[in-house]
């Protein structure tokens, strides 16, 4: 017993220690927020957005915790670096060198890791550059400039800092991730969308006061964010169990084994991942189209209303196509099925080997297009309703679903943390299997 109250209190101080570091460089990141960016007017700044509300903006706002609002040194937020990990997964499934890279185990991993770094950086540049020199051309509601001083000057240090601060949050997340809890880059997208949740309340409050919301209008919204918390939840810890028979082996005198298992198949296989890339690939040539006011441009424009149908079109197939993209990227069948042969375990009524492979394939692929299409429905539906009474983008379906999601995960990597440092004899024998990360 005090062996275990040992484990028990060591197992807290470590996890305590993690929470703490996780904690503190997400008061880091939310610190930079409000570090502006050199050569900015800050009114014309505020005006501009208050006139863009309901834009693509909103959307770029809510990714990056309010920084875009401010222009701070966090402006771009971790958007490069999701894009680029977008590219490097499909260049994984097209290009034999880098796949090949992706099966070397840790050593691939961490090769993959890099390029996406130095991928990360060129985008950052990229979009830095652009959007600073959509900038120059930018006015508040005056008509006063919102750059104080154009110029190559400035889109060289705009650039500069929007890159370093897009290099520093991306370190942070890899902090978190590596000695915190939770995954790292989606914590931070949380913490800038709970962080932003309070002054969004306080505006809605605010415009159901002066009668822009009807009353009643405010009731069916905050019965739409109950139901969404309720849905997100039921779906996420939603599962399809496949039984798993083990074989039975006689040990001396005794039979051991033979007891029916389950694999569990999670609806949702790719979690937020889905709603995030896309909202990332959606993001880029908005903010171009919105940024530039160029009339070429303009027809463009109404594809990229949040409020449009076209939008939400092109929202939803992104979303179920990454659903399923990143389901085959992280659940291999043909690897389920090899191991549970290795093992003797097998699906009751199913031939071991491929014919398995082939059942669980056909199980995921049904699972998979319902999770996609709860995705899409969540991501889109609620957002498109929030949108239409005039609410603030962060009371919609695609900033409830990562925060809701997120939380879970970060929960239940917490509890399997406390296992695995609890019980490391068990885990080992192979009684109790904590949950990956």
């Amino acid at each position: 017993m005090a062996f275990k109250d040992v484990k028990n209190q060591e197992a807290a101080s470590d996890l305590s220690k993690r929470i703490l570091i996780t904690i503190l460089l997400l008061g880091v990141y939310r610190m930079g927020v409000f570090i502006p960016t050199p050569g900015i007017d800050a009114k014309a700044l505020s005006s501009f957005f208050a006139a863009a509300k309901g834009t693509m903006l909103d959307v770029a706002t809510m990714f990056t915790g309010g920084a875009l609002e401010n222009f701070s040194v966090f402006a771009l937020g971790i958007m490069p670096y999701i894009t680029a990990a977008i590219i490097l997964q499909l260049l994984t499934a097209v290009v034999p060198s880098i796949e090949k890279l992706s099966k070397e185990g840790e050593q691939g991993r961490k090769k993959i890791t890099e390029y996406t770094r130095y991928l990360t950086i060129v985008i950052a540049i990229f979009q830095a550059f652009i959007i600073s020199m959509g900038l120059e051309r930018m006015t508040g509601s005056s008509g006063e400039s919102i750059v104080m001083n154009p110029g190559w000057g400035f889109r060289l240090l705009a650039t500069i800092t929007l890159t370093s601060g897009t290099a520093f949050i991306m370190w942070l997340g890899e902090q978190i991730t590596e000695r915190g809890v939770g995954n790292g880059i989606s914590l931070i997208i949380t913490a800038g969308i709970v962080a932003s949740m309070p002054a969004a309340l306080g505006q809605t409050i605010t415009l159901v006061r002066t009668g822009q919301i009807m009353f009643l209008g405010a009731i069916v919204l905050i019965l739409l964010v109950i139901a969404i918390v309720a849905i997100v939840v039921y779906f996420e810890t939603a599962q399809r169990r496949i039984p798993i028979q083990s074989p039975k082996r006689i040990v001396g005198r005794n039979v051991m084994g033979g007891a029916m298992q389950h694999l569990p198949l999670k609806l949702n296989v790719s979690g937020v991942i889905p709603p995030i890339f896309a909202s990332s690939l959606l993001l880029f040539p908005a903010t171009i189209v919105t940024t530039f006011d160029v009339p070429a441009l303009k027809s463009v424009a109404s594809y990229f209303d949040p409020t449009g149908l076209m939008y939400n079109i092109l929202f939803g197939i992104l979303i179920i196509f990454f659903a399923y993209f990143y389901t085959a990227i992280q659940f291999n069948p043909k690897d389920v099925a090899e191991n549970l042969k290795k093992n003797g375990n097998f699906v009751p009524g199913i031939r071991p080997g491929a014919n398995t492979a082939e059942y669980i394939e056909k199980v995921l692929e049904r699972i998979t297009l319902w999770g996609s299409l709860y995705l899409a429905a969540v991501c889109i539906l609620p957002s498109w309703v929030v949108l239409k009474f005039g609410a603030p983008f962060y009371f919609g379906g695609t900033a409830i679903l990562i925060v809701v999601t997120v939380a879970i995960d970060t929960a239940q990597q917490i509890e399997s943390h406390m296992l695995s440092k609890s019980y490391q004899g068990l885990l080992k024998k192979g009684k109790i299997k904590g949950r990956s990360s």
